[in-house]
């Protein structure tokens, strides 16, 4: 008898030793980022809020921009997280940022949503912070098109050809998602205040695919609109995977599998499975990665050529980089 329980319980704690394995196992496969501890090396240089980072993955340079009284406005870090300058000049305060590079060099675009002289602006600069381009009625609210008005935008997304998508505004009176040409005149334009189809409230963040789609943060109706970038066509809507909290932030990874959201209000990433052509289907989350209580995280950008992911945090004050397991 001693010896059926002993063999028994021998069983049983072996049994249990494997499936501890097994599952320390499967858990290791689902994890997909790790963060880099070492990023920046010096953090001090963080004296506002960070709401926004844009990657330039051809030179290995990263861009934030951060919020606050006599603070600089931009920040220029290497990949390996060295700082490197900032600037201040003509940016009050900035919501979204992308480096935008050609074959004749590199420039920065960022959208400002403040009230002065300077705001209500999508504005260029050169990587060493010269004004460039102002797009918008500095100063001054608006919709027109002729001349161009925003209000409040917040985020954009520029193609190699030179094609910008803006999506205007945080909370101001537009909900609308605007294409323009290179030479800044409209293509086409979408979206009014609202909750149907092709409508928004707080067109937060914008991005497009490498399968001609338009992908879009719709953050209060809590879903991901997806556009065709040639005629604005709506192609569907995810609206299955942000009960939770909205999506605030999108962006691709350097292989165009996944989408990348941020979600401010739960401190989260959520990895999506992203459909490469045809239907847009339903949404999936893949992978999730919990920040810490009050971090926020606001928008985040990829690095195409290394596949980290930088996430600008507006509670933690800080920009943190993920590296791909």
């Amino acid at each position: 008898i001693y010896l059926f329980f002993y063999i028994n319980c021998y069983i049983f704690i072996y049994s249990q030793v494997l499936k501890a394995k097994n599952f320390s196992h499967w858990k290791g496969e689902q994890q997909m980022y790790k963060l880099d501890i070492g990023w920046p090396k010096a953090p001090e240089y963080f004296t506002g809020q960070t709401f926004c980072v844009a990657v330039d993955s051809l030179h290995g340079l990263v861009y934030v921009g951060q919020r606050g009284d006599n603070v600089p406005k931009v920040l220029v870090f290497s990949e390996e997280g060295y700082f490197l300058h900032s600037w201040n000049d003509t940016v009050e305060m900035p919501h979204g940022i992308f480096v935008w590079n050609t074959e004749t060099g590199s420039s920065v675009w960022l959208t400002d949503v403040g009230t002065g002289k300077y705001g209500h602006t999508v504005k260029q600069y050169s990587p060493l912070g010269k004004l460039l381009q102002v797009l918008g009625t500095p100063g001054n609210a608006g919709s027109s098109l002729i001349p161009l008005q925003f209000d409040q935008p917040a985020d954009i997304f520029v193609e190699e050809t030179g094609d910008i998508y803006v999506v205007d505004g945080d909370g101001g009176m537009n909900n609308r998602l605007l294409k323009l040409s290179d030479d800044y005149k409209e293509l086409w334009l979408t979206g009014t205040n609202g909750s149907g189809i092709g409508q928004f409230k707080i067109p937060h963040s914008v991005t497009v695919d490498a399968f001609g789609r338009v992908w879009v943060a719709d953050r209060g109706n809590k879903r991901i609109q997806v556009f065709d970038k040639v005629t604005g066509e709506w192609l569907g809507s995810w609206n299955g995977c942000f009960s939770d909290d909205g999506p605030y932030s999108v962006r691709f990874t350097a292989d165009y599998k996944y989408l990348i959201v941020a979600q401010l209000n739960i401190n989260q990433l959520a990895i999506l499975a992203a459909p490469p052509v045809g239907s847009i289907g339903d949404c999936a989350i893949v992978h999730s990665v919990q920040l810490a209580d009050e971090t926020k995280p606001h928008l985040v950008d990829v690095d195409m050529r290394s596949g980290a992911v930088y996430v600008a945090e507006i509670g933690a004050q800080q920009v943190q980089k993920y590296v791909p397991l």
